[in-house]
């Protein structure tokens, strides 16, 4: 159990939570490990199995404090609450907020972004003293650089859409240098999404969608509209502010993805090619790339907004919790996420 920003997380999946008088209970085995006063907490988030005793539901009803039910694999499944009012004024919230500070969030998503991409490609450096030299990935570096001082001076968020492509076509030129280990497979030339053609693709494309449907289930646990985004257009079916959201973090997947490569957890033999000329990972593929994903959840990173220590897996829905804060004016700037 991890109780970040009033939010409470139950990430043990044999836990079980009950009630005792004014308080919330945790147990393990019908061992209680935690309890907190009720006044304490605005939010649960269970990943756990065994979920928790209708008392207990039926008093968060009663305080307005949603439930929030997640599969141990990020997939939202169910929230109990009460009146949704609380909700709807929210909702109402992020709208206008986002038409009013819309510009001003996408260009620091964006700024966040491009940093982070320097700090993936400063890791490698590091870890590998012949590409130090390398003119092509220093050049990336600069565009990056320069991109983040670009988006200050946009106009529109139409404009910094534009040096976003600009910025992350001269990423991916220099991605396959960033798998330094000789012996994979097969190489990246260019990101291709629909569909991918190649494996380096297929890997990218199904990380990122896992990340993005976490983003979702994030933002549905605080109340937030996920469809509805400050950067990314409106479009039926499409969750765009999780859209928004995963942009911060695409460093993870992407450092994720080098990390299979070079380790070669994933080879050859994880994929298939369609008539079409798709690729996509097999279920072989999957099953590996899941149980590893889920791994990278677990292992912990310090936030650089909170300051403290939180597994992966969370991030999400600090990021999420942060942004429902700001639409609320608890706070007066959402922080985005920058890898340290």
């Amino acid at each position: 159990m991890r109780k970040l920003l009033n939010t409470v997380y139950i990430l043990q999946e044999q836990a079980y939570l009950t009630l005792d008088g004014e308080n919330l209970v945790c147990k393990i085995d019908g061992e209680t490990k935690l309890r907190i006063p009720f006044e304490n907490v605005e939010n649960i988030v269970c990943f756990n199995y065994l979920g928790c005793s209708p008392a207990l539901m039926g008093k968060c009803v009663s305080k307005t404090i949603p439930i929030n039910f997640i599969s141990p694999q990020g997939k939202f499944l169910a929230k109990v609450c009460g009146e949704t009012k609380g909700n709807v004024f929210l909702r109402v919230q992020q709208i206008d907020k986002f038409r009013a500070e819309g510009l001003l969030l996408t260009q620091n998503t964006m700024a966040a972004k491009f940093s982070n991409c320097r700090q993936l490609i400063r890791r490698t450096l590091h870890d590998n003293a012949e590409l130090r030299e390398d003119e092509d990935i220093q050049k990336v570096l600069e565009v990056l650089k320069e991109g983040i001082d670009k988006v200050y001076e946009a106009k529109s968020i139409e404009e910094v859409v534009g040096i976003e492509g600009l910025c992350a076509k001269n990423y991916f030129s220099i991605f396959n240098k960033l798998i330094t280990n000789k012996k994979v497979d097969f190489e990246f030339q260019l990101r291709t999404k629909h569909p991918p053609l190649d494996p380096v693709n297929a890997l990218l494309s199904f990380v990122y969608t896992l990340a993005t449907n976490e983003v979702a289930a994030a933002l549905e646990t605080v109340g937030l509209d996920s469809y509805i985004g400050y950067c990314h257009t409106l479009r039926s079916g499409r969750s765009s502010l999780a859209c928004d959201l995963v942009e911060e973090i695409r460093c993870i997947v992407e450092r994720f993805v080098i990390t299979l490569l070079n380790l070669k957890i994933v080879g050859e033999k994880d994929f298939e090619q369609k008539i079409s000329g798709a690729v996509w990972l097999n279920e072989d593929g999957r099953r590996k790339v899941l149980s590893k994903w889920q791994e990278k959840k677990r292992s912990t990173m310090t936030h650089p907004y909170l300051k403290q220590k939180i597994p992966r897996g969370l991030l999400p829905y600090v990021q999420s919790n942060l942004l429902a804060k700001y639409v609320r004016g608890e706070i007066s700037t959402y922080p985005s996420f920058l890898l340290k």
